[in-house]
């Protein structure tokens, strides 16, 4: 658990983590160096879920690495909703969401706090406007989690 009282906004009491696999954490199928390390240290103090479309059928691999074991979204339904959905069922005033697509933009906006990633993918536009805090690649953002001062002093009003 991550308790934060956010100047401006009040205390947010952090559970979940939930992240976008790839274009997030991955490129192109391979987890980012220095990711899997991160997410350990996450886990300690946070429930991780991540979600992904499995864009390049490599999530099996991700998951050993990660020790989790991905949501695979549902084919032919709006992936945005599904995320949104998933948010809103842990619990959305508990959960942080990281992602960089459109079909993260919902979730995103959903979640107590949305981190977007403007890395070598990039990030859509509607990711960004649904984020609180913007960074360029995801061992930033996963080092906001585990580091939240860093977190407080981008957030506070």
């Amino acid at each position: 658990m991550v308790r934060l009282d956010i100047p401006g906004w009040g205390p947010v009491t952090l559970q979940h983590a939930v992240l976008d696999v790839n274009g997030t954490l991955a490129l192109d199928g391979r987890l980012i160096d220095g990711v899997a390390e991160r997410i350990r240290a996450l886990r300690e103090r946070l429930q991780v879920h991540l979600l992904t479309a499995d864009t390049h059928g490599r999530q099996g691999e991700i998951d050993a690495l990660l020790g989790l074991a991905a949501r695979r979204m549902e084919r032919g339904q709006p992936e945005d909703e599904q995320k949104e959905a998933y948010v809103r069922g842990l619990g959305a005033d508990s959960v942080v969401a990281i992602g960089n697509g459109v079909n993260d933009r919902l979730m995103l906006r959903a979640a107590a706090i949305g981190i977007v990633i403007l890395g070598p993918e990039g990030a859509a536009r509607a990711a960004l406007d649904g984020a609180d805090v913007v960074v360029t690649t995801p061992l930033a953002a996963l080092d906001l989690l585990l580091n939240e001062r860093r977190l407080l002093a981008t957030l506070r009003r």
